[in-house]
């Protein structure tokens, strides 16, 4: 088995740029306190959903705005981001990050409140993209909603998924790196997906809904 050296992964973190309005999303979302996914994260999600032609993508915790403008960057031109924050100060700046990056109006919907009780008044299998960076020990719930609202060939992507280290680590035993240790292990065996974990940023699963 090979090992992936520190500068490789390095490089590959730093090889594309953030556009200026993904930087001052960034520096909006740290200064509230929400941590933004990383540059390669966001570009792996770019992809995922270039590659899918996505029209329709779920995002649950919208931050600042980060992931959606990597998210909308890859979408379809016509292509909808529905995304939901129970936070009133993240979806301001989201908000914001969208009209600074140009994005219609209509090309976005934003959606305050707590993700358990809204997911499920949104369609079954109407989604082509679902993306996950929320409450890690709510992650469970969202997969489960999230796997009802894609479509078969869609997406299922979560953040955070090697959780600053810890999830590799045996000896991590805290509530939430065993919540999602035991998820991705779950969902390495889950029949409904054909699942990666992919070693950018923080850990980024992503699955096909079979």
């Amino acid at each position: 088995m090979s090992v992936q050296k520190p500068a490789s992964w390095s490089y590959a973190e730093d090889f594309l740029t953030e556009p200026d309005e993904l930087e001052a999303a960034r520096r909006r979302g740290e200064e509230l306190g929400c941590t933004p996914v990383s540059v390669a994260a966001g570009a792996a999600l770019r992809l995922l959903a270039g590659a899918l032609r996505a029209r329709t993508v779920c995002e649950i915790g919208t931050g600042a705005g980060v992931s959606g403008l990597w998210l909308l960057g890859g979408m379809a031109p016509e292509g909808v981001l529905t995304t939901i924050d129970v936070e009133p100060a993240n979806q301001r700046a989201a908000r914001t990050a969208f009209r600074a990056a140009g994005i219609a109006p209509q090309r976005t919907r934003v959606i305050m409140g707590n993700a358990l009780a809204v997911l499920p008044r949104l369609a079954d299998g109407a989604y082509d993209l679902v993306f996950v960076d929320a409450r890690k020990l709510e992650y469970p719930q969202y997969v489960e909603q999230g796997l009802r609202l894609l479509r078969s060939g869609g997406v299922l992507a979560l953040d955070n998924m090697l959780w600053h280290d810890r999830v590799a680590d045996p000896t991590a035993r805290d509530e939430t790196t065993t919540a999602l240790r035991d998820l991705g292990k779950a969902l390495r065996s889950d029949d409904r997906v054909q699942p990666t974990l992919l070693p950018v940023g923080d850990g980024l699963f992503a699955a096909v809904k079979r």
